[in-house]
């Protein structure tokens, strides 16, 4: 009896609150890390209405206690990140030029520091750079897709990243910043074979017709971006469900960083520590190590050890090595290997320790804001999508 299910995973828009909140999150670190690589960040937003707000903490070791204003125009920041997402619009409520901007960023704490920094410290029980946190972390990779992710969420992604090129571009031009999509694939014998269902949900200005919106989408950017091959007359299309979307953006709903963990990771697919990503400097490992575990992940896929792999891993604060390692393969690998072989030759490619994850991928620069929208994985051109390490797996392997 063939294996059947439907499987959904949703995406969100530049333009979401969650994601303005990101944004500016993300942008203050790359900011901070233009002037420092060595800088340690972790920077929170809320959105609301024509509110922004700043807390979290941040230290600056190049600029000493001069406070932060003195180095970055935060207002300046968190304006240009609102007016790249498109909230210009002569009646947005929450308008770039408008907000209201309230700082609540301090320095880091010294007792945080203390575990991260790599030298001795008093209860600490090494000199080495510690994790900035204790945490499990996952990485995910899959044959399902060329990014080698899964179906549904770089679907899902898909549709958001052609709303917001139509929408900069003009051509549809009542589309508004604020959108979510969703796709739901059904699988047999656990292959994507048909799209069951499309919802997108986007803002708009109030004087086009739902038909207008319906018609558009459909045909410039559903049919458009996902294949034909997997639409068909059973395919059922959502769009705009709840007929009118004019309010939205931070007017309609507040934002908060770091609420959109399972769009930026693998959709509800693979598996999720908890942690959020946006406004954490690498050093972080709720970030830099789940960024580790996509790498690790994507490589023993490309080496063809297995078709699905998942790695988790687990840090102690202030401790320089992980407390465990593990790869499942769901049944997958290659005939003859077994999932502890695998992860013992992880362990011989691929250094966890903290300072060690941040020069393999080479992560003290500011390359954050690029991250923050349609998914931290599966992109081209970021460190941790490389494949770079399949050779040495296969030859780790053969070792053992």
């Amino acid at each position: 009896m063939p294996n059947s299910f439907v499987f959904s995973s949703e995406s969100v828009g530049e333009g979401h609150p969650d994601k303005v909140a990101d944004l500016i999150s993300d942008s203050v670190l790359d900011a901070c890390l233009a002037v420092d690589r060595s800088s340690r960040v972790a920077c929170e937003t809320m959105v609301k209405s024509n509110m922004v707000i700043l807390a979290g903490e941040i230290t600056i070791p190049k600029i000493g206690q001069k406070p932060i204003d003195h180095v970055l125009n935060v207002g300046r920041i968190v304006r240009d990140a609102i007016t790249d997402i498109g909230y210009t619009n002569k009646d947005d409520v929450f308008h770039a030029d408008q907000v209201f901007i309230n700082n609540y960023l301090t320095t880091q704490s010294p007792d945080i520091a203390q575990g991260v920094d790599a030298k001795k410290a008093k209860g600490k029980k090494t000199a080495e750079q510690g994790a900035g946190d204790q945490g499990i972390m996952f990485g995910y990779a899959c044959n399902e897709t060329p990014e080698l992710m899964p179906t549904p969420i770089m679907f899902a992604h898909r549709l958001g990243r052609e709303l917001t090129r139509l929408r900069k571009s003009g051509k549809l031009p009542w589309l508004r910043p604020d959108a979510k999509s969703q796709v739901s694939i059904r699988y047999e014998n656990d292959k994507p074979v048909e799209i069951v269902n499309v919802v997108i949900s986007t803002q708009h200005t109030a004087d086009v017709s739902h038909r207008e919106i319906e018609q558009s989408l459909i045909e410039q950017v559903v049919k458009k971006v996902l294949p034909a091959r997997m639409l068909n007359q059973r395919t059922e299309y959502l769009i705009n469900p709840t007929g009118r979307f004019v309010i939205g953006g931070p007017q309609g709903d507040s934002g908060l960083t770091g609420r959109k963990i399972i769009v930026d990771t693998y959709g509800g697919w693979g598996r999720h520590g908890g942690g959020a990503f946006s406004g954490k400097d690498p050093s972080k490992v709720d970030r830099s190590a789940a960024y580790m575990g996509r790498w690790v992940a994507k490589n023993i896929v490309a080496a063809g050890l297995a078709t699905h792999a998942e790695i988790q891993f687990a840090y102690a604060i202030g401790h320089p090595r992980p407390v465990s390692v593990r790869v499942e393969t769901f049944g997958t690998s290659r005939r003859g290997i077994s999932d502890e072989q695998i992860t013992a030759a992880v362990q011989q490619v691929f250094s966890f320790k903290p300072a060690d994850i941040v020069s393999q991928l080479n992560l003290l620069r500011p390359i954050y804001r690029q991250t923050t929208n349609y998914g931290h994985f599966g992109k081209r051109g970021l460190p941790w999508e490389q494949t770079n390490k399949a050779a040495a797996l296969l030859k780790a392997l053969k070792s053992l």
